[in-house]
């Protein structure tokens, strides 16, 4: 049992079963136990890796496609060029180094690193050297003015609500005790017309997950509305029901309500729900796959596969990117931006 795990079954033992969401958000972000605040959860010696960790040819994309925006919007400066949840800090350095031949870019931009978590602060620190990336708890801190803006695997794991129809009513899902391990129940029915209105016409026992960022995206609309880009990179679909919570320790799936603060829990990303709340700012939708190969992909990894016995390494990096049997359609492009400014490279 870890220390997590007797510190929810205390909670729960007093105040009665509580909801998936505040069991996500201690299991994740207890300030003393949990998964992101006390580790580096990336690579082999972690539990998972991203498209970043995956290949530099991933930041290098969206870097020059942030900077043709930039172009393309008036080159305005100063602007925010900002990541949620950044890791390592490897997406937003390959970013800054994909774009230091940009004339401008770089004079005008202020990085801005939306994250929590002590230990992979220190780990941004090091990877941006040189940079003086501002740090922020929350995006209601980022600075005014364009943003622009990626989220890679970040809304992923924000904490989730699930529900289950019951009738014209619904049954949200809780997590309580059955002796003396965790189990999942579900609360008594009532009527949500909110929840009504983001899943209409749901059959009856179907369970939804509702993740609670409209916040969130109604003040990154706000910062939009200066000019700029908001990318949304992660798994999941437009839209879309079932239960989709996972838990990663090395690597492995295993049961979400085990090895609790030492593994890593997501869900599937609703980006209808997204876009949504951040209306008017529209953009476009498409598969990771589509929108790299759209950036010119496939010409940067024939131009580094070039390199002494890299041929072999790059192809295995270019396809866990693209191919549809690994990241590719799997995982989603959402941008947004103001309807008003220029298209943007990579969408239909």
């Amino acid at each position: 049992m870890t220390p997590l795990e007797r510190i929810l079954k205390a909670e729960i033992a007093q105040t009665g079963p509580i909801p998936v969401s505040r069991f996500m958000e201690v299991s994740l972000q207890h300030p003393t136990h949990g998964y992101y605040t006390t580790r580096d959860p990336l690579g082999a010696a972690g539990d998972f890796t991203t498209a970043p960790e995956i290949s530099q040819m991933f930041g290098e994309m969206l870097g020059l496609f942030l900077a043709q925006v930039w172009m393309d919007q008036g080159m305005p400066a100063p602007f925010n060029l900002a990541e949620l949840g950044p890791g390592r800090g490897t997406l937003m350095a390959d970013v800054l180094r994909a774009t230091r031949g940009v004339p401008g870019f770089h004079a005008a931009a202020r990085v801005a690193l939306v994250e929590t978590s002590p230990a992979l602060r220190a780990k941004q620190a090091e990877a941006l050297t040189g940079h003086a990336p501002i740090w922020h708890d929350t995006v209601t801190t980022l600075p005014e003015g364009p943003l622009f803006l990626l989220a890679n695997e970040f809304f992923d794991a924000l904490p989730i609500r699930q529900f289950v129809r019951d009738g014209a009513a619904w049954r949200e899902r809780m997590v309580g005790l059955e002796g003396d391990a965790l189990a999942f129940g579900l609360s008594p029915a009532q009527p949500l017309p909110w929840l009504d209105a983001l899943f209409p016409a749901t059959p009856p026992d179907t369970l939804v997950e509702y993740r609670p960022a409209q916040g969130m995206m109604e003040t990154l609309a706000a910062r939009l509305r200066a000019g700029g880009v908001a990318v949304i990179i992660d798994y999941g679909d437009w839209d879309g029901t079932g239960d989709t919570i996972q838990a990663l320790h090395q690597h492995e799936m295993i049961p979400p309500l085990t090895r609790i603060g030492a593994a890593d829990l997501t869900s599937h990303v609703n980006f209808s729900h997204l876009a949504a709340w951040a209306a008017p700012m529209r953009g476009g939708f498409t598969t990771q796959g589509a929108f790299l190969e759209r950036l010119g992909i496939t010409a940067r990894a024939q131009a580094l596969a070039r390199a002494p016995d890299a041929a072999e390494r790059i192809a295995t990096q270019h396809r866990r990117l693209t191919h549809g049997a690994e990241m590719g359609t799997l995982f989603k492009v959402l941008a947004l931006c103001d309807p008003a400014r220029p298209g943007l490279p990579g969408f239909d």
